[in-house]
């Protein structure tokens, strides 16, 4: 029984043995090749002898190319106002945008697009006098940003501005017509006598009306248009 049992273990020892060998043999067999060198581990072809810079710049996107366009002085642009500004509202070296309501050309090429920005400040805003003096409010526009690639550039423009309305011959019938009348009513008093008088009543009476009020004042409202004139070349820059 004893022979028989130790038979039993011998046994199944050379069979593990064999086992764990073939599994080692099978390893080696895949990991060797028949030729005996091992295959070389495969690199992934994007980083495979290239420097880290070389990468980065192949991501980088492609700048677009650009030229450089002068637009001459004394073009004109038309603008839109976007800050309603006024003789009696505004104040010197108040900023003041408006936005290109044509695009600009120039050798029948748009170098800048309807809609870029223009700004400035306000360069003389004068009220109405009561005495005499007309309202005036007037602008000058700096820097022009253009639109889509928020280029900023300095430009030289000359002034834009407005002035009210005379009133001479509003205040010479304001003045006049208290004068006639009291003319009137004294020729009806006491005839030519109290006529002079009541000429000068109503003369003065007049006057002082008119003295005592102040002017029309000028206003600019947003969506106002105005012409722009540059009194200098500005050179931008345009894509290709």
């Amino acid at each position: 029984m004893r022979v028989i049992l130790c038979s039993v273990l011998a046994a199944g020892v050379l069979v593990v043995g064999c086992n764990r060998s073939d599994a080692a043999t099978s390893r080696d067999a895949r990991a060797t090749p028949a030729g005996g060198t091992r295959e070389p581990e495969l690199v992934p072809v994007a980083t495979a002898g290239r420097p880290e810079g070389a990468r980065a710049a192949e991501a980088a996107p492609v700048a677009e190319a650009q030229s450089e366009v002068t637009i001459p002085a004394g073009t004109l642009l038309a603008v839109t106002l976007d800050t309603p500004v006024g003789s009696d509202t505004s104040h010197v070296e108040q900023a003041v945008t408006a936005h290109l309501t044509r695009s600009i050309h120039v050798r029948g090429r748009a170098v800048l697009t309807a809609g870029s920005r223009v700004s400035g400040v306000v360069t003389d805003a004068t009220r109405s006098a009561k005495v005499k003096g007309r309202a005036h409010v007037a602008m000058r526009f700096d820097s022009l940003t253009s639109r889509g690639d928020d280029q900023r550039y300095a430009i030289r423009t000359a002034a834009v501005g407005r002035t009210a309305p005379a009133t001479k011959r509003k205040d010479a019938l304001e003045i006049g017509a208290p004068a006639a009348g009291g003319a009137i009513i004294g020729a009806l008093v006491g005839g030519k006598k109290g006529a002079l008088v009541g000429t000068a009543v109503g003369g003065g009476a007049g006057t002082a009306a008119v003295l005592s009020t102040r002017g029309k004042e000028v206003h600019l409202a947003k969506g106002a248009a105005l012409t722009l004139r540059l009194t200098a070349p500005v050179t931008v820059h345009v894509r290709e």
